[in-house]
């Protein structure tokens, strides 16, 4: 065998260990699983996928002058052929598709919104409804936890030019795709999530609805409040104490499990699913990527490399 030869199957041996590592799934130290970098934006790669694909934190409502997307952030995001959001944020914004969810959005039992709070947590659940131009006698009947998304959207829909002092990171994200015509898709449906939320008592909803209500008019007027304090954790990037926080938040109790812990674990067969066809941008809630049940913990446990990419080193 000449010298030429012997270059050629060495090169051709290292190419095939190279490949096989690619394709192999990566297994992580039990020490290693849970992450403990401050990041808001995660690549996927390895475990037999042909490009990564990219996971980021994203926060559904924050100050528009805090809202800023790193520049690694964006690379990633013109890198990828798909987004993907908790739910599509099609469906989310479409007239049509809202109006389907209207008759599995409403109480049984004849039951009302009046009859779960005091008269003053009402009457200010009534005046945030009013300045959404929403009447009380259209909507006392709608489950608080879809009324909560009803008075937490913007106004104006995705193309308003002004929409106010707050915006959420996943409708900037998705105007981005519009502009770029990339796909869009969602890790779970509408329906999913209502189903959710009948496993969860009206009045434990109506207490989660006030209590998000009144944290974001304290933030609209400058007041420490708890949606402040997880504003700062989320500028940060600190997504370990984010996850203890809402972990620990009232009301979250029991569901927990319910509304964190069992919605990760689904989506993760849909992530390994839509990586495998082609690099993916998955932008879902960043208290959903830390801790031992979180996304990049359970992605590690799959057998995928998932990397933080920190500041704005190139992904």
């Amino acid at each position: 065998m000449n010298m030429k030869q012997l270059l050629f199957w060495a090169t051709t041996f290292i190419l095939g260990l190279t490949s096989c590592k690619s394709n192999q799934k990566v297994v992580y130290a039990p020490d290693q699983i849970v992450p403990t970098e401050r990041a808001l934006l995660w690549k996927v790669s390895g475990n037999g996928l042909k490009k990564p694909s990219f996971v980021y934190g994203t926060i559904h409502m924050i100050p528009k002058s805090d809202f800023e997307l790193s520049d690694a952030t964006r690379h990633a995001f013109d890198r990828s052929k798909r987004v993907v959001f908790e739910i599509d944020m099609k469906q989310m914004t479409n007239f049509k598709a809202q109006l389907s969810l209207i008759t599995k959005s409403m109480m049984g039992g004849g039951k009302t919104l009046k009859d779960l709070i005091s008269a003053e947590d009402y009457a200010f659940v009534k005046e945030a409804a009013s300045k959404k131009g929403l009447p009380m006698g259209m909507i006392d009947r709608v489950k608080p936890m879809f009324l909560s998304m009803m008075l937490g959207e913007e106004e104006g829909g995705p193309d308003a030019e002004s929409m106010g002092a707050t915006t959420s990171v996943e409708m900037e994200l998705y105007r981005m795709a519009r502009r770029r015509k990339i796909q869009t898709g969602g890790l779970e449906t509408a329906e999913y999530q209502m189903a959710v939320f009948d496993s969860i008592p009206y009045a434990v909803q109506a207490k989660m609805l006030v209590d998000g209500l009144r944290s974001t008019a304290t933030l609209e007027a400058g007041e420490e409040n708890q949606m402040e304090k997880m504003i700062r954790l989320y500028k940060s990037e600190d997504i370990s104490t984010m996850q203890a926080q809402i972990s620990a938040e009232e009301g979250m109790g029991n569901y927990e499990e319910l509304l964190l812990n069992r919605r990760n674990r689904n989506w993760i067969a849909e992530m390994d699913y839509q990586m495998r066809r082609q690099s993916t941008f998955f932008a879902v809630g960043a208290g959903h990527l830390g801790g031992k049940s979180g996304v990049v913990a359970l992605l590690r446990q799959a057998g995928f490399r998932v990397e933080a990419v920190i500041n704005n080193a190139q992904p």
